[in-house]
């Protein structure tokens, strides 16, 4: 009978942009993959195993975070990437065989680099990125206040459970209005508030395009620019075409769980 080998996992050291935590990582197991490849089912399977997967692969956090329903709401999704990207590199330290399109001749070609040689990280300046609202004045529709945050897993969570099952429910919406907390109407009657999820993504396709891009302008100047980002230069093997490809991790770690 197996009885377990003796096995010293690889471990990784990851900071989080935005709540500035530390944690250490070990790599995956065979059991571990096979489990994340169950999960390419539907959005809520996705998310839910793969904060699960990432809690699990911590060896070490901080006091603060005593478990797993306490790292749901302290990490934001920015944070995520940056513990995704721990976890990938130590468990497959290249993306490999990443398609590219290129964008002058509109050919795909693969690409293998170390994952290492594309990160980039951007600290947000502030101390408690999970206090923070910002109010947005809507620039058409006059009276209306959209109020921002950084959302959590906690948040992503709750929405995908509450509102994901729904019938017909518009998941780009459901995840594009994580970042609004409420919107408040003022008029001459009084003020009205929304906040309940399903009233929040109601009123925000609602809304004038001009609206839309205020909020997300907003919102990547006080919350989306502090991060990780995973770029590259690629050349086209077909034209020999130079460029700079954002590298969509999450996608790119699923392929690599399930090809690999």
């Amino acid at each position: 009978m197996f009885k377990g080998f003796d096995i010293k996992y690889p471990e990784y050291e990851v900071l989080t942009p935005q709540t500035k935590l530390g944690y250490h990582l070990r790599s995956l197991n065979v059991q571990e993959e096979e489990k994340l490849k169950g999960s390419l089912l539907s959005p809520i399977k996705i998310n839910e195993h793969l904060n699960k997967c990432l809690f699990d692969a911590i060896t070490v956090r901080p006091e603060t975070i005593p478990d797993y329903d306490t790292f749901l709401k302290n990490t934001t999704l920015k944070d995520r990437d940056a513990i995704l990207y721990g976890l990938y590199h130590i468990t497959y330290e290249e993306i490999r065989n990443y398609d590219v399109r290129c964008g002058s001749c509109n050919k795909e070609y693969p690409v293998t680099v170390k994952a290492s040689s594309t990160f980039n990280f951007n600290a947000y300046p502030g101390d408690d990125v999970l206090k923070k609202e910002v109010p947005v004045p809507l620039p058409i529709s006059k009276g209306v206040t959209a109020y921002i945050k950084q959302p959590t897993l906690y948040d992503e969570m709750y929405a995908l459970k509450t509102l994901g099952v729904a019938p017909g429910v518009n998941m780009d919406i459901l995840t594009e209005t994580l970042i609004i907390s409420r919107f408040k109407q003022e008029s001459e009657s009084g003020s009205v508030v929304y906040s309940e999820r399903d009233d929040v993504m109601d009123a925000y396709k609602s809304l004038p395009s001009r609206d839309k891009r205020a909020i997300y302008k907003q919102y990547k100047e006080e919350f989306g620019q502090y991060g990780i980002s995973l770029v590259m230069l690629s050349s086209c093997i077909h034209c020999g075409n130079q460029e700079e490809i954002d590298i969509d991790l999450v996608s790119n770690f699923f392929r690599m769980v399930h090809v690999y």
